[in-house]
């Protein structure tokens, strides 16, 4: 349904350049969910934002690589041609859902222009299918809160109306940019649920942004780690939660709290990410890499093949396999 390829996204700044996203490879089928995982500053977002065509330019360029949506060349269309793919076809909920959504209209107006604007629905039509779709993500008494602005709502009624804004064209691909950041642990299950949902009555294809292992292991078929822009590992959510092969992808598991632990202090991961103006020579994981060895610092690692449909850009995939065997 969505297939990018080697992307690579730099912004040119007075300070240097930010090589945001760098080689970046993945694809997600039809039904599937596939989650891009990582922390802050990895580059997930600005991925997405390439994907839908929304990198600012300048300072942000795409200096190579393809995005392909149903075999259809994203990147060689003008802004008229991506207006027409984007919300119809790849549709995407942003991370902030107060400052995406317009505070000086009402939700039910907001949601009503995608049916106006897109498809030239009469402003009666477009009111109707609105709140059809508001009821559809289970916004309570939804012909009522039509009228009601953003700040009117809750911070997971706010997800569920930019979720509906998403949702209103009928896509094939929905990009979730951190749809449960800022959400208690209840609001998340329930944003979750109603996705999981969304996507049974669909063949819709789901690309889930997130920082959350936990999210991820609930819902997501396959998962794509990323760190300093680039894809470290990528397979199925439970190949990669039950044997991680990057360093990496051990250290995100090891540092997430479990009942069964009897460890009294988390195992975080040592020092912080690279800044990406200055990015380190070898594998970019190498200097907080307890397993690093002096090939580390010099050569870059490709994604090695470590099982079907399973990949690790770690000279030492295998050693990292048996270690959490």
């Amino acid at each position: 349904m969505l297939e990018v390829e080697d992307l690579a996204v730099e912004f040119r700044t007075r300070d240097g350049v930010v090589r945001a996203v760098d080689g970046v490879s993945y694809h997600v089928d039809a039904g599937e969910t596939l989650a891009i995982l990582g922390e802050s500053g990895s580059g997930k977002s600005v991925g997405a934002q390439a994907v839908m065509g929304l990198i600012d330019s300048p300072p942000g360029y795409v200096t190579r690589g393809s995005i392909r949506y149903r075999g259809r060349e994203l990147l060689e269309l003008d802004e008229g041609g991506m207006q027409r793919i984007r919300g119809r076809h790849v549709a995407m909920v942003f991370q902030d859902a107060l400052s995406s959504l317009n505070p000086v209209f009402t939700v039910g107006d907001q949601i009503a222009e995608m049916y106006r604007v897109h498809e030239g629905a009469s402003r009666a039509e477009a009111r109707r299918r609105a709140v059809e779709m508001m009821d559809r993500v289970h916004i309570p008494a939804a012909e009522r809160r039509y009228g009601d602005y953003p700040h009117q709502f809750s911070g997971g009624m706010r997800q569920r109306i930019m979720i509906a804004m998403a949702l209103s064209l009928g896509p094939d691909v929905l990009i979730a940019d951190e749809p449960t950041t800022a959400l208690d642990v209840t609001v998340q299950a329930q944003i979750m649920d109603l996705l999981a949902e969304l996507q049974r009555d669909t063949t819709m294809a789901l690309v889930l942004i997130t920082h959350d292992l936990g999210v991820v292991a609930d819902v997501a078929d396959r998962i794509a780690v990323m760190y300093a822009g680039r894809v470290v590992e990528q397979g199925a959510v439970s190949a990669l939660y039950e044997r991680p092969a990057h360093p990496y992808t051990l250290g995100l598991i090891e540092s997430i709290p479990r009942m069964d632990d009897e460890r009294d202090e988390l195992v975080p991961i040592p020092g912080a990410p690279p800044s990406l103006m200055r990015i380190p020579p070898g594998c970019s994981f190498h200097p907080r890499c307890p397993m690093a060895q002096d090939v580390c610092a010099e050569d870059d690692p490709p994604l090695y093949a470590v099982q079907p449909g399973r990949e690790s850009a770690c000279h030492f995939w295998e050693e990292v396999l048996t270690s959490h065997g």
